[in-house]
């Protein structure tokens, strides 16, 4: 397929990296599927995860494939069922363990509420031709809410850790709503054959339905959030594991956002060594803005946010690291009743390349969570495409250069 058609919106700053190559690739999913998640293998092949109704329109698969020297492999679905909890920004991921198994996420009715889901897990040791069935990743039995995983391969073997929000604080009906419970941040370890190992508490109190992201850096994992005070103050928080155990939620910058409900809109991370970039969403003026902060070490320190976006950011941010120390982050931009997911380069320093439109996209929820990866010097993006037919599509591209 050829290059993308750049959006026809006037964004300030973009003209000197439309040049920069741009190539839709033909995507592995198919008609109505949403909700992609990607993640890039140390052998330089990339997994992409996506919902997608079944044959029974009654039915929703959770399905995986590989690019693997510039092609997909036939999509392999890891569970179909008429009970999975379908959410536009809670969705399944997938990552390769240290030993090459396959660990993929998803969400499952655990009752007749409206927030009552499970999170299971289920790992495949012939490259996602069979599953096993799957256990549940979290220790207890209640009927409320858990989601908003993120895993990450922590050790050579076959151990993943997790992280996520977990609701059995909660009443079966107390989304958010004080007196009825708070949600809580969660970690545990497992190979989805042996349980959870590890479990800990890491924050008794957080916001209800945003993002989570977890980084492995040279000193340990770090996790972040979006927390929420007694005050509604739900700024960027960070907790990390040292050789002493995990650290105190800690706020990366006081933006003093305060609001009465959870914006569904969380922060992602990403580190090197001991370098670490976060990139979130913020809106403490009612005006949304996208922010990037870097560590040096490790997460114990953070330097003043740099702000990307051009004036339209709608959120749903996603951050690659480069070789450089710079990052790449991805957003979605709008303008007027039209949007984008758009892409920056953006330097310690505070250097930014010009603006990039990847593809035309959309503010609605539909829209959903566009997804980035680094492979090499290559970069790619899925996104669910809400204009015509409901699909994931998939692109690559370059990381834009500074400007001059």
């Amino acid at each position: 397929m050829g290059s993308l058609p750049l959006i026809a919106l006037v964004f300030s700053g973009c003209a000197a990296a439309d040049a920069a190559p741009v190539k839709e690739l033909a995507s592995p999913a198919g008609s109505g599927s949403s909700a992609p998640s990607l993640f890039a293998t140390r052998g330089g092949d990339l997994l992409m995860s996506w919902l997608e109704p079944a044959d029974d329109s009654s039915m929703t698969a959770v399905k995986v494939s590989r690019l693997k020297s510039g092609r997909w492999s036939t999509p392999m679905t890891v569970l179909r069922r008429d009970d999975l909890f379908v959410n536009w920004a809670d969705f399944p991921s997938v990552v390769e363990a240290g030993d090459g198994s396959l660990l993929v996420h998803w969400l499952q009715k655990s009752g007749a509420g409206t927030y009552a889901y499970d999170v299971r897990v289920a790992r495949s040791l012939d490259g996602g031709r069979t599953w096993g069935s799957g256990i549940k990743l979290h220790d207890d039995d209640t009927q409320t809410e858990h989601g908003f995983v993120s895993l990450e391969p922590d050790s050579p073997g076959s151990t993943v850790a997790a992280v996520w929000l977990d609701g059995r604080e909660m009443t079966a009906h107390g989304h958010g709503h004080e007196g009825e419970g708070s949600m809580t941040l969660r970690y545990a370890t497992t190979d989805s054959r042996r349980g959870i190992e590890t479990p800990a508490v890491l924050d008794d109190r957080t916001c209800e339905c945003c993002t989570t992201d977890m980084a492995l850096t040279s000193d340990g994992p770090v996790v972040v959030y979006r927390d929420r005070s007694a005050e509604e103050i739900r700024d960027i928080s960070i907790v990390r594991k040292t050789a002493n155990g995990w650290t105190a939620p800690r706020t990366i910058h006081r933006d003093g956002w305060k609001i009465d409900g959870c914006p569904v809109n969380g922060p992602q991370v990403d580190a090197h060594g001991k370098r670490v970039a976060v990139a979130w969403f913020t809106a403490p003026d009612d005006k949304g803005r996208i922010n990037v902060a870097f560590s040096q070490d490790a997460g114990a320190s953070f330097s003043t946010p740099v702000r990307i976006d051009e004036g339209g950011a709608v959120g749903r941010v996603d951050i690659e690291l480069l070789d450089d120390g710079s990052a790449l982050v991805s957003w979605i931009e709008g303008v007027g009743n039209a949007a984008a997911v758009a892409v920056r380069r953006v330097a310690a320093d505070g250097k930014t390349s010009p603006m990039m439109t990847v593809a035309p996209s959309s503010a609605a929820r539909g829209a959903g969570f566009p997804r980035i990866a680094r492979i090499g010097n290559d970069f790619y993006a899925a996104w669910t495409d809400v204009a015509d037919e409901k699909r994931v599509r998939v692109a690559r591209f370059e990381a834009p250069a500074f400007g001059e």
